[in-house]
């Protein structure tokens, strides 16, 4: 019987032009993962290119780009053919961070819960239980007895150890095995570089911005966050996490087009996806995982005029959900 890797390569050999394509804005696992999955098609004389959509962000994203030499091209180079194909990692169509470049031969591979079940993916490898996209393609090397690179070693540790929070968060048994695959083959130096280049100076404004405008019910943290980019809001959400007695954060932040949201949840009773979905109420897009969540509503659906009334909506949404019978402490 075939294993994933078998199969996708089989499916790619009579391709044109394959691209790969992380979410918009990479964040090390999306990043560690496109790089490792190029290289494992480089050995199978399939040549491909990794792209992004917009900027890259976080400090830890663009240091992993500088110490492994990882090539990323912007969207607008890209020319593209019936034949082409793009493999999305780390996301899937129908999230609010990814932007659908072609409208056919797209294959996945990700770790979040499936959105949308008719994507009509040419080839899916789709596992929401697995806290690290990294772990699924390093079992793609493991599986098919590859000898992995240091430098794309590394990439794929440090992809899980964010992702999973240093194996606190969203744990499978696939991540703890293939996180101990990976150590010793990895540059732990590397590693120490990378975590200490997280966030850049100007990040330190919106930090304090921010734990300005925390405000606290309970086991509920909220928080409101002006001119926050993506990566930003995920990292200040974790921060407040880590209060004590938070056991629950929603951290947001308006923009022209719209507000984007950053859920943590340190309690199995209370699952960040499925809070992100209530808050939404039909008027956004949202998912994740039990303990981390995200979402985006569009400027276009909302009704608050102010930001007051922004305000008012989400904690009253988000108290009356944990507050429900089902969600109770």
């Amino acid at each position: 019987m075939k294993n994933k890797l078998q199969i996708l390569i089989e499916q790619l050999k009579n391709a044109g032009r394959v691209y790969i394509q992380p979410h918009d804005i990479p964040d090390p696992d999306a990043i560690a993962c496109s790089y490792a999955l190029k290289f494992l098609l480089d050995i199978n004389n399939i040549k491909a290119k990794i792209i992004h959509v917009q900027t890259i962000e976080k400090a830890n994203s663009k240091k992993m780009i500088e110490l492994f030499d990882i090539k990323m091209y912007v969207k607008n180079e890209m020319r593209y053919n019936e034949d082409d194909y793009v493999i999305l990692v780390d996301t899937q169509l129908g999230n609010s961070n990814i932007t659908n470049l072609i409208k056919q031969n797209i294959m996945v591979i990700d770790h979040h819960e499936i959105i949308n079940e008719n994507n009509n993916y040419i080839y899916e490898d789709i596992r929401s239980n697995v806290g690290a996209c990294s772990s699924i393609i390093t079992e793609y090397f493991l599986n098919n007895k590859i000898d992995l690179t240091k430098n794309v070693a590394t990439a794929l540790l440090y992809g899980i150890m964010m992702d999973t929070d240093n194996l606190t968060r969203c744990v499978s048994d696939l991540d703890i095995k293939m996180f101990y695959y990976l150590y010793n083959q990895a540059n732990i130096s590397s590693i120490k570089s990378l975590k200490l280049n997280q966030i850049v100076k100007s990040d330190l404004i919106a930090y304090a911005k921010a734990l300005n405008n925390v405000e606290i019910y309970g086991y509920l943290g909220f928080v409101h966050i002006e001119n926050c980019n993506d990566s930003l809001l995920g990292t200040i959400s974790d921060m407040v996490n880590t209060i004590e007695g938070v056991l629950i954060v929603i951290a947001y932040a308006k923009r022209e087009d719209g507000v984007k949201f950053s859920i943590r949840s340190g309690t199995s009773k209370v699952k960040a996806n499925n809070l992100m979905r209530y808050i939404m109420n039909n008027i956004g897009v949202g998912g994740g995982h039990d303990e981390m969540a995200g979402g985006f509503m569009s400027a276009d659906n909302m009704k608050f005029f102010t930001n007051k009334q922004l305000d008012t909506y989400i904690r009253h949404r988000a108290i009356s959900y944990v507050e429900s019978k089902d969600a109770k402490l």
